[in-house]
Parts: C-alpha cells; structure tokens; sequence
C-alpha cells in the first residue's frame, strides 16, 4: 500500500540527500522536506485534527506550502488546495462547503478574509506562515508558524489506506458554486505512476511547477516527481519570459502547462540552455492549436511533445505519444496506462469508428465523487456501460459529458462539450457564478454568460445582458465590478447589452441561441 505522503518518505529512506524542492535560491533535500511533512503533521494533531478533517492551504507555491498539503495527509487528514487567484467570497464558499478545520494561510492573505472567514462556522484554527503581526480574529485562534511547530505533539497519526480520502480539489460545476472533487490516496499515487511511466521520468529530471497546485494538473507536477525521487523547481508564475528564464538557469527537464501559456511561450526566443535541457513538455487543459506545436517543435528540435487530455474528477485519461505527432496531429491519443477509455452513445453502447459519442473513463484513476453532492455525483458517475450481468456489485466510471471520436486505429479526436462550461485559461469557469457576481451589481436587468472562441485563451469569457429597468446602462461600471469581485480568468472579455433575451419553447433564456451567436463574434469589447 502506498499512500500520497509516502512518496516523500520513501525516497528521503533510500537517498536524503538527494534534492526534493527548489524554490528561488534554497533548496530542501528529501530528508528535510520528510522531517518537515512529518513536523506539520504532529502539529495539527495538536490542533486535534482529526480522521479525515480537512486542511485548507491558501498560499503561492513556497516550502511551507508543500509540507502542510503533504503534512495533512499524513496526519490523517485532507488538504484542500485553495487557488491563491480566487476571491474572498470563492474561498468562503469552498471552506464552508467541506467543512474545513484549519486553514494554512499568510497574513496578507487572511486580512481581506476577515469577514467571510466570520461565516465559517466549522473553522478552528488558522496558521499564518509569516511573523507580520495581525490584529487578534474573534472567530478562530490565530498561530503563527514556528509556533505551530513548535507546538507538535507525539499523538500517532491516524490510521489510513489507500482508499481513505487524500485532497478535495475545487472545480467550478456547469452551474453555480465550484464542485469538491474527492480524491483518495489511490487517485493521486496511481495517476502519478500512470504518468511517470509514459513520459519516462526519472530520478534526474527536474521539473518546473508553473500551474496552480489546486488545479489537478498542477499538483501532479510534485506527486510525478514525488514518485521517481526527481526534483520540482517552484515558480509562481509571473510572465512567459520568466518560464523560459527559469528552464535555463534550472536546467529544466520537464514543463507542463495549458494552451494559453504555450502560445505565449512559442513566440518568444527560446536561449539554447534552455533548449538542450528539457527533455519533454505537456499540454493539458485544452486543445493546443496546431500553429503551437509547430512552432515549439521548431524551437525546441530534441524536446519530445505530449498532448493530453484530463478531467479532475478521473486525474488524467488520454496521452498522444510524441512519435504520433506527425501522423495525428489533432488528436489527444490514446488511454494513460492502467486506464479504459470508452467512447460510447446515450445507451451506453459503443460508438463506430469516427462515430462522435461520450467519454467515458474507467479505472483507478476515478474519484470518489463531489464533496457533500450526491446529485451531482450521480448525473457523472454511473456504471460502467457493458458489465458482465453476473458481477454483483456496480463498478462506476466517469462519464465526461466530453463528446469525442475514435478513428480505426483507436485514436480519440475532442468534438465538444455537452455542457455550457467555459473553458478559459486552462480553468472551467461556471457561467452561473459569473452570472451571479454580475446581478449582484445591480446594474443589469438579465445576463447571460458564454464562452466564445478566443486566439490566446482558448476560449473566453462574454456577457450578454439587458439594461436595468428604468435605469441607465452603465458597461463601465460593470466591467469594473467584475474586475473587482472575479479572479483575472473569470472577468468578460466583452460585455454586450442587448434589451431583450432569446427564450425558448420554456420559456427560458435560450442559452444555446446565444453561445452560438457569439461563437462567430470576435470579443472586440462590444460593450
């Protein structure tokens, strides 16, 4: 049985020396990064942290970050990576939602949390990693790290498998709050080894963490290296000329990141250092246009490409293996290792070769479903089409709500998304909490949010909306309002009035008439 904390310890027992993390100009070998998971977990045992309770960490990537998401699953407990881009209403919801005992943060960041952190009724403790005073919180005792260290405890962890849960990562859903996707130890330690095995890594590659660690694609960048004993060089990304600087000065072997940031980085000068270090590179989170790859390929003539497709609620599903590359450039490749992919109609019968149906995805990787959502959980996870009628207890699979096609030689190609999300940045946003922030500023009468087709992003936000009755229509304010209450990769890239809304037979607003109106409008303000 391995466990997700384990994988640090088990290399920190075979080679303590050996370099675990890097983050500016400090370095924590396996043996001090094992001694400080091991540390932060006493310490929340003496927070009385118990099986299972959740620790959130709202943090940027630094080495605090990493023991205590590693520190609460070795307690026993369940990390609850929070997005350092999101909002202080955002970070109430997902800390009321599981629940959370103990929220890991720094000062800068809980001051503008006061308030929401006041509605949290299950919040005990909050740990500040930075000394900076702070006016005392009536709601929760404050700890300053060192002495929360200091603090620890001999109580023995709590006792875990591998199908206890591990992580909740936050995904937004196709309408309302983000969802809790429910990770077990399982989920995490076998995608690892799936991807481990595919690009071949091993204990000399370094690999530079760029993405948010509480996007799944993100956090495997550490359970990856975690698993081989290799190095993980963290970045909290600032512009694409930093990336390509920090493959160069760190000898980077392995970069991971979403379409928006690949196109960015195709077109700047890529230094030869930088070129003859890394090994291989991934694209997640979206399709990468062909133009991309063609010119990182270009650039970057001993670099092997992997283009993949995943999904939180399954880690990763789908890998094209650099060699296809020519031959299939459009496709997202074939299933991970230790992994069924099927592709399959509304009755679960399996799809002809090219015929467009559903993604579904079986195996170790599938979660255990939405934090406290049993209906949500049902509509993705259901059995596993085409089980032999004698087996007795149900196996349950993903279905992607993804339509997607195989060709002859079982190659998957993306067709679309059944559902209304908005896939931007690398991030699914929700139109419904877009939605929400825009008629809370009372400046619309309806809204309406769709994705539209966008060069860079992938796709982009846009809003569409009627005036307020009886009042002027203020877009400036608006816009404002957005930039205020949403993270960066959820504020419209156009806002566009209209003084009605197209209905349907239900008399609802007609969401599909709009999404494709403005699939072939170009987001050139339009306020």
């Amino acid at each position: 049985m391995t466990l997700v904390d384990s994988l640090i310890s088990r290399t920190a027992d075979r080679n303590a020396g050996r370099i675990a993390i890097r983050y500016r100009d400090k370095a924590l070998s396996y043996g001090e990064l094992s001694q400080s998971v091991t540390a932060t977990a006493r310490a929340l045992r003496a927070l009385e942290l118990e099986r299972q309770d959740r620790v959130a960490v709202f943090l940027e990537k630094r080495f605090e970050t990493i023991s205590a998401l590693f520190g609460a699953a070795t307690a026993g407990g369940v990390f609850v990576p929070v997005n350092p881009l999101l909002k202080p209403e955002q970070i109430g919801h997902i800390l009321r939602d599981c629940n959370v005992r103990v929220l890991i943060t720094s000062t800068p960041r809980f001051e503008p949390l006061r308030d929401v952190l006041a509605q949290c009724p299950d919040l005990r403790h909050v740990v500040l990693v930075d000394p900076a005073p702070t006016p005392a919180f009536a709601h929760a005792p404050l700890i300053a790290w060192n002495d929360f260290l200091a603090g620890a405890t001999t109580t023995p962890t709590h006792p875990v498998i591998d199908q206890d849960m591990a992580a909740i990562l936050y995904t937004s859903g196709s309408t309302g709050k983000p969802k809790g996707v429910v990770l077990s130890h399982r989920n995490l330690v076998a995608g690892a080894a799936s991807v481990c095995q595919y690009l071949e890594n091993t204990p000399e590659d370094r690999i530079l963490s760029v993405l948010p660690l509480s996007f799944d694609y993100g956090l495997s960048q550490l359970t990856t290296a975690f698993t081989v004993g290799a190095s993980v060089t963290l970045l909290n990304y600032l512009l694409p000329r930093d990336v390509i600087v920090a493959v160069a000065r760190g000898g980077i072997t392995g970069l991971a990141a979403v379409p928006p940031l690949w196109i960015q980085l195709a077109e700047l000068d890529w230094p030869a250092a930088a070129a003859q270090s890394l090994r291989y590179l991934t694209n997640s989170g979206g399709r990468m246009p062909r133009p991309t790859v063609d010119a990182l390929r270009r650039k970057l003539p001993h670099t092997k490409a992997f283009l993949m497709y995943g999904l939180t609620e399954a880690f990763r599903s789908t890998y094209l293996p650099p060699d296809e590359l020519d031959r299939r450039p459009d496709s997202i490749g074939k299933a991970i290792p230790n992994a069924e992919i099927m592709v399959v109609r509304p009755d679960g019968t399996p799809s002809a070769p090219n015929e467009p149906g559903e993604l579904v995805h079986r195996g170790v990787h599938v979660s255990l479903g939405y934090w406290n959502d049993p209906d949500k959980t049902a509509e993705r996870f259901k059995p596993v089409p085409g089980q032999p009628a004698g087996i007795p207890v149900t196996e349950i699979a993903v279905w992607s709500g993804d339509t997607v096609r195989a060709d002859e030689d079982g190659f998957l190609y993306f067709v679309g998304r059944r559902d209304e999300m908005i896939k931007t940045s690398g991030y699914r946003v929700s139109p419904t909490e877009v939605e929400e922030v825009v008629y809370a500023t009372g400046l619309v009468g309806e809204v309406v949010a769709v994705g539209a087709p966008h060069p860079v992003l992938g796709e982009c936000v846009v809003v569409i909306a009627t005036p307020p009755a009886g009042k002027p229509w203020q877009a400036d304010a608006l816009l404002a309002a957005c930039k205020r209450d949403l993270p960066a990769f959820m504020v419209p890239a156009a806002i566009h009035r209209r003084d009605t809304l197209p209905r349907n037979a239900n008399g609802k607003i007609d969401r599909a008439q709009l999404a494709k109106e403005h699939a072939v409008t170009a987001p050139q303000g339009g306020i």
